[in-house]
C-alpha cells in the first residue's frame, strides 16, 4: 500500500536506511525515489492485525522458528525497498535484523518466507509491481487480501518463468498455503475479522474454564483417596 512519489533528489538504498521524513510518516523507496505510505483504514489495520496475530498462534502452536511482524522493510532491487504490510521471517533472521543500525529491512540474500499486502486505493502496486519484484527475489510465498474485490490471491513458485503462480480464494472459502498447510483461515474472517482483543479474551475465557474442570476433577479424586498427581 502506498501513495505518489515525492518530488525530490534521488536515494540510494544506503541513504534510504538512515532518511528521516516527516513523523509518522512511512516512505517505500522505488528506484531511488520516495514514495510515502497512505495512512491505513482501519478495515486495513484490522485485517493486518488479524493475520499477525493468526501467524503467530500458529508458529507458537506448532513450535516453527517463525514470526510474523509489521512494518518491516524489503529490499527488492538496487534502490529499492518496499514495506509489506506483514512479514513473516525466521527468528534467527530478526535476531540479526534488530542488532543492525538504520531502518529495518531485510537486505538481499535476506528472504522472507512470507509477505501480504492488503490492497488500497493503488491496487495496482500489489498486483502488478510489486509481485513482479516479489518473484525477482525468489520470495515463496505472497497473499494479496483485496476486501474490495472480496478475494485473496495465494502466489506461489517465484522461480517460473511467468513468476509466480496464482491461487485465488474468495468468501466461503478457506486459504491454503503450501508452506503452512495446516493453517486454516476463512476467508470471509480475513477480510471481516475480528477483534484480536476479543480473540485473547475469549482464548483466556476457555483457558480459565479448563483450569476451573481440572481443579474440579482433582479435587473428586482427592475425596476419592486418589492422587491426581500421581495419574
Amino acid at each position: 500500500m502506498s501513495q505518489s512519489v515525492v518530488p525530490e533528489k534521488t536515494l540510494t538504498f544506503e541513504e534510504y536506511r538512515f532518511y528521516q521524513g516527516e513523523p509518522d510518516v512511512l516512505y517505500e523507496l522505488f528506484r531511488g525515489h520516495l514514495i510515502p505510505m497512505a495512512t491505513p483504514t482501519a478495515l486495513h489495520t484490522s485485517i493486518c492485525a488479524f493475520l499477525v496475530y493468526q501467524l503467530r498462534h500458529y508458529f507458537a502452536c506448532s513450535n516453527l522458528p517463525l514470526i510474523a511482524i509489521t512494518p518491516v522493510g524489503v529490499r527488492t532491487e538496487v534502490d529499492s525497498s518496499r514495506i509489506p504490510d506483514v512479514v513473516v521471517c525466521s527468528s534467527s533472521l530478526w535476531e540479526q535484523l534488530r542488532a543492525r543500525p538504520g531502518a529495518g529491512i531485510l537486505d538481499f540474500g535476506e528472504v522472507p518466507n512470507l509477505v501480504v499486502e492488503v490492497t488500497s486505493d493503488n491496487w495496482r502496486e500489489d498486483y502488478i509491481r510489486k509481485r513482479a519484484e516479489y518473484a525477482l527475489i525468489d520470495i515463496p510465498e505472497y497473499w494479496i487480501a483485496d476486501p474490495n474485490k472480496e478475494r485473496v490471491w495465494v502466489l506461489n513458485h517465484p522461480e517460473g518463468e511467468e513468476g509466480y503462480q496464482r491461487k485465488e480464494f474468495t468468501r466461503g472459502q478457506e486459504l491454503r498455503s503450501e508452506q503452512f498447510p495446516e493453517l486454516l483461515l476463512s476467508v470471509n474472517t480475513i477480510l471481516s475479522p475480528p477483534v484480536v482483543e476479543d480473540l485473547i479474551r475469549e482464548e483466556q475465557f476457555q483457558r480459565r474454564q479448563l483450569e476451573e474442570r481440572t481443579e474440579r476433577l482433582a479435587a473428586k479424586l482427592r475425596e476419592m483417596g486418589v492422587d491426581p498427581d500421581s495419574l
